[in-house]
C-alpha cells in the first residue's frame, strides 16, 4: 500500500492497523463483500468489524476522489499557465476536497466578472498603481482622479474618471476577495466563533412547531456541528424552507472588517486609503461573507445529515432485528371499522392459507365473530393473533381478547399488536402483486401483519426502509447517502441472522452476501422447479451461481434438515474438512461435537487454531454449541393498557406500558396505544445523566412510562421513564449509611446545623466555582418543559398512527 494512502487512512480511520486496512482493500478488490470479509476473513483483517471495514472502503473511495481532483487541478491550472511551484506544492500537500476547491476557486472558469471586464478595458495598471500607493510603495504625487484620466476608453464604456476608478476598484475587490489566507481568517471565525441565528419570518404560524426558534434564538455553530445538537439545525433549516423562520449565520464582522482594511492599505487616512478600505468592505461583505455563510450552512447540513442517517440506520437495525415470534400459525388482522377487519391465516412457514372478513360493529357482530374464531381455532391450532396498530387497532385488540376469554382460549392464544408502518407500501408494491396477484390490497396487508409477527426481518426487507418510520427527519437528508447507509444496514442484518434458502423470499435472498435481486429470483425459480435444496453444493446448479458467489454466500445460507448437518450452521463449507479432521482426531462423529460436545475440541485449541486461525476456531466452536443460533432476542408478549384508546383518555400521572418506536438525539418516542406516540425527553429517561438516549433505550424495547403532560391542541404527549422519585442525593464525601469513622472523631465546630460544607468566614474569597468542563455535583436539574424540543413535533408528524 502506497505511503500517501496509508497516511490518509491513518488520519480518517483511526484504530485500524495499516496491515488490516490493506487486507480489506485487497479482499474488496477480489470481490469480497463486507459481511463475508467481517465473518470469514478475520485472520486477514485482524478481526475488524463491519463498521471498520466499511469505513476503510469508504475512506479509500474518498482518497481516490481526492487524487483525481488533485490531478485535475494541476492539469487545469497548468494549462492556464498559472501553476507556480508554490501552488503546485500546496496542491500536493492538500488532502482535503474542500481545501482543494478553495485553491481552485481563483482559477475556475466562470462567466465574465466585473474585474474581468475592467481588465479587458485596460484598467489593471491603474488598479496596481492605487494598490501600491495605498501600501506606500509609490511616491507618485498624482491624485487618483488625475491618474484615472489616462485610462479613459470610450469604446470600452470608460467615459469618465469615475468609470475608470470604479473598474479599478472591481479589480482590487476581486484581488482581496480571492486572497486564500485572508479568507481562511473569515472561515475560522465563522466556524469557531459564529452563531446560527433564527427568528420568526412572515410565514410564521400560531402554535408553530418552530416556537422555540421564533424569538431571536441563537446557538454557536460549534455546538450545532456536534452529534447531540445537529437535529436543532435540521429543525431551523426546515422552518426556513417552510418560510416560518429566517435563519442566518453571524460572526465577529467588525473584527473581520478591520483585518480586511489592514490588508488593503497601510495608509488608511488619505483618499487612497479610504478608497481601498471601501474596496475591502465590498470584498468582505459582498463576496467573502456570503460565500463563507454558504460554506457553514453546507457543513452544518452535511454533519446533520451524517448524524441523522446514523440515527436512522441504527433505529432501522433495531427494528429489523426485532424479536421473531417464530414459525407458528398466526391469524393476521388488518383492522377496519366500516368495511370490517380482513383476517388472513398464515401457516408456520409464512405461507398464506385463506382469508375472511370479520366485523366488529353492527348488530350481531360479536356473535358472528365469536363463531368465526371458535370454528377456526377448532380446525387449526392458532398460536397467536397479530393485529395491526393502525386505525381501530386497539378497539379490535380488545374485541378479540374479549372473544378469546369467552371461549376460554385467552391464555393459549395471545393477541399481539404489530407495528404496521409501511404495510400499505408493501400491499401496493410490485413484490406483493407478484406474490398475491388476485388478492385485495387489504388482505395483503393482513398477511404482512401476520408475517411481521413471525419474522420481522423477513417481511420488512420487502419495503423501502424509509417507510418503517424510525428516522430523524430522513426526508431532509442527502438521499444518496441515506440509501447507501440503509442498504448497508439491511445487508448486515440479513447476513448476521442467516437465511433459510428453502423458505426465503426473493426479497430476503437478494440481501445475502454476493446475491442480488436477479440471482435471488433464479434461486427461487430453481427451488420451484427442482424442489428443496438438500445441501449447499446444490446451489452451484442454479444458473449464474458462480464459484465466487458460492464463496461469498454459502456461509449465510442455511439448509435445515438436509443431507449435511453443517449446512444448518454458519460454518463456511471451506471449513468442513477441518471439522471432519477434528472429529476424526477425537474418534468421534460430527454429531457428537454438537452442543456441549463442542467443548471436547477446546483441549486441542492450540493445534486447530494454528490450522484455521484463532478467530475462525472460536467461531466454529460457537456454531457447534448452538447450531444455526438466532442472534435476536427471545420474543416477549406485550399488551397495552386496556382502558386507554385515544389521547383524550390520558391523565397526568398515569403509568402506561409502551413500546419504543423511535430514538433520537433528544429523546425517545413511545407508543402507548393511543394512535399518537409520546415523547420521553432525554432529561426524563433516567434519574442519572444521559448523554445519548440510545445507550438506554432502542426501538422495540418494552418500557413503562408516566404521563407528564397532554397537549390536546397540539396532539402532543410528554412522558417520563422516571416512575419513582429521584434517589436521595448524598455527596461522595458523606459517610455511607451505618459506616463509622476510624479512630477518635470530633465534629467540626464550623459546620452548619445538620452537617455539610463549612460556612465561609470573613477571609473567604466566596463560594468555590465548578471546575471547567465538569458537571455540577448534585441531582440533575429537571427539564424546563416536557415539550422543550420543537423538533419532536416534526418527528411526531411521521409517528402519527393511522
Amino acid at each position: 500500500m502506497e505511503q500517501a494512502l496509508q497516511s490518509f487512512l491513518a488520519r480518517h480511520v483511526q484504530g485500524v492497523p495499516p496491515k488490516s486496512a490493506a487486507a480489506v482493500l485487497e479482499l474488496t478488490a477480489e470481490g469480497g463483500t463486507v459481511p463475508f470479509i467481517a465473518r470469514y476473513r478475520k485472520e486477514k483483517t485482524g478481526n475488524l468489524d463491519e463498521v471498520q471495514i466499511r469505513a476503510v472502503i469508504e475512506t479509500f473511495e474518498t482518497y481516490q476522489e481526492v487524487v483525481k481532483r488533485k490531478a485535475f487541478l494541476v492539469k487545469e491550472i497548468g494549462e492556464q499557465n498559472n501553476l507556480t511551484p508554490e501552488l503546485q506544492k500546496r496542491i500536493e500537500l492538500s488532502w482535503d476536497l474542500t481545501e482543494l476547491e478553495e485553491i481552485y476557486k481563483p482559477f475556475k472558469k466562470k462567466k465574465k466578472t466585473k474585474a474581468t471586464i475592467a481588465r479587458e478595458a485596460g484598467l489593471e495598471p491603474l488598479a496596481n498603481w492605487i494598490w501600491e500607493k495605498g501600501h506606500g510603495q509609490s511616491t507618485d504625487a498624482d491624485t487618483m482622479e488625475m491618474k484615472a484620466k489616462n485610462f479613459l476608453n470610450p469604446t470600452k464604456k470608460i467615459v469618465t474618471y469615475d468609470d475608470a476608478l470604479k473598474g479599478s476598484q472591481d479589480i482590487i475587490v476581486e484581488k482581496i476577495a480571492n486572497d486564500p489566507l485572508l479568507r481562511e481568517v473569515v472561515v475560522k471565525n465563522y466556524f469557531e466563533q459564529g452563531k446560527a441565528v433564527a427568528k420568526a419570518a412572515k410565514g410564521y404560524k400560531p402554535n408553530s412547531k418552530y416556537e422555540m426558534y421564533a424569538k431571536d434564538y441563537s446557538e454557536p455553530v460549534k455546538n450545532l456541528l456536534e452529534e447531540r445538537s445537529s437535529h436543532r439545525y435540521m429543525a431551523m433549516k426546515r422552518g426556513w424552507e417552510e418560510e416560518e423562520l429566517s435563519v442566518d449565520i453571524n460572526a465577529d464582522d467588525e473584527m473581520l472588517l478591520k483585518t480586511y482594511e489592514k490588508f488593503a492599505t497601510s495608509t488608511p487616512d488619505n483618499p487612497v486609503g479610504t478608497f481601498l478600505k471601501e474596496s475591502a468592505r465590498l470584498a468582505l461583505n459582498v463576496y467573502v461573507v456570503p460565500s463563507v455563510k454558504n460554506e457553514v450552512h453546507a457543513k452544518l447540513k452535511e454533519k446533520s445529515d451524517e448524524h441523522a442517517i446514523k440515527v436512522f440506520t441504527e433505529n432501522v437495525k433495531r427494528v429489523l432485528l426485532g424479536s421473531p415470534y417464530g414459525p407458528k400459525c398466526v391469524l393476521g388482522v388488518d383492522p377496519g371499522l366500516r368495511t370490517g377487519c380482513k383476517v388472513a391465516l398464515v401457516d408456520k412457514g409464512g405461507n398464506y392459507v385463506s382469508y375472511t372478513v370479520m366485523h366488529t360493529l353492527g348488530e350481531g357482530a360479536e356473535k358472528k365473530a365469536t363463531a368465526l374464531i371458535s370454528e377456526v381455532t377448532k380446525q387449526i391450532k392458532i398460536e397467536a393473533i397479530a393485529v395491526g396498530n393502525g386505525t381501530a387497532g386497539r378497539e379490535t385488540e380488545i374485541f378479540l381478547k374479549k372473544i378469546l376469554k369467552e371461549l376460554g382460549k385467552d391464555k393459549e392464544i395471545p393477541v399481539i399488536m404489530v407495528n404496521e408502518s409501511g404495510a400499505s407500501v408493501y400491499s401496493a408494491s410490485e413484490v406483493a402483486r407478484a406474490e398475491f396477484p388476485d388478492l385485495d390490497v387489504t388482505v395483503k396487508g393482513a398477511i404482512s401483519i401476520a408475517r411481521r409477527l413471525q419474522d420481522p426481518l423477513a417481511e420488512l426487507v420487502k419495503i423501502d426502509p424509509k417507510s418503517i418510520g424510525v428516522g430523524q427527519y430522513q426526508h431532509d437528508v442527502n438521499q444518496t447517502s441515506l440509501k447507501k447507509g440503509l442498504e448497508a444496514v439491511v445487508e448486515s442484518c440479513v447476513n448476521n441472522v442467516g437465511v433459510d434458502v428453502n423458505t426465503a423470499s426473493t426479497s430476503l435472498l437478494s440481501f445475502v452476501s454476493g446475491i442480488g435481486p436477479a440471482l435471488a429470483g433464479a434461486i427461487v425459480e430453481h427451488r420451484k422447479k427442482n424442489g428443496l435444496f438438500q445441501d449447499r453444493s446444490e446451489l452451484m446448479k442454479v444458473p449464474r451461481f458462480s464459484t465466487k458467489i458460492y464463496e461469498q454466500a454459502a456461509g449465510f445460507l442455511r439448509i435445515l434438515n438436509g443431507k449435511v448437518f453443517l449446512d444448518s450452521t454458519g460454518i463456511h463449507p471451506e471449513r468442513y474438512s477441518a471439522i471432519r479432521d477434528m472429529a476424526a482426531d477425537l474418534n468421534a462423529n460430527i454429531n457428537e461435537l454438537v452442543g456441549d460436545g463442542a467443548k471436547k475440541l477446546l483441549a486441542a485449541r492450540t493445534k486447530w487454531a494454528g490450522v484455521v486461525g484463532e478467530y475462525t476456531f472460536d467461531d466454529m466452536i460457537k456454531e457447534l454449541e448452538k447450531p444455526g443460533r438466532d442472534p435476536r432476542d427471545p420474543f416477549k408478549v406485550f399488551s397495552f393498557k386496556d382502558d386507554i384508546f385515544e389521547v383524550k383518555d390520558l391523565k397526568e400521572g398515569m403509568i402506561c406500558p409502551g413500546i419504543v418506536t423511535n430514538v433520537t438525539n433528544f429523546g425517545a418516542f413511545v407508543d402507548i396505544g393511543v394512535h399518537q406516540d409520546g415523547l420521553v425527553h432525554i432529561s426524563e429517561i433516567a434519574h442519572k445523566f444521559v448523554d445519548d438516549p440510545r445507550k438506554v433505550v432502542n426501538p422495540g424495547d418494552q418500557v413503562n412510562v408516566k404521563v407528564l403532560k397532554v397537549d390536546l391542541a397540539k396532539n402532543q404527549i410528554a412522558l417520563s421513564m422516571k416512575l419513582d422519585a429521584a434517589p436521595e442525593y448524598k455527596p461522595v464525601r458523606d459517610f455511607k449509611e451505618n459506616q463509622k469513622p476510624r479512630g477518635d472523631f470530633k465534629p467540626r465546630t464550623d459546620q452548619r446545623p445538620g452537617g455539610g460544607r463549612p460556612s465561609q468566614g470573613p477571609s473567604s474569597s466566596g463560594p468555590r466555582s465548578q471546575q471547567q468542563g465538569q458537571r455540577p455535583s448534585g441531582p440533575p436539574r429537571p427539564a424546563a418543559s416536557p415539550f422543550n424540543n420543537p423538533f419532536a413535533a416534526l418527528l411526531n408528524q411521521g409517528n402519527n398512527k393511522k
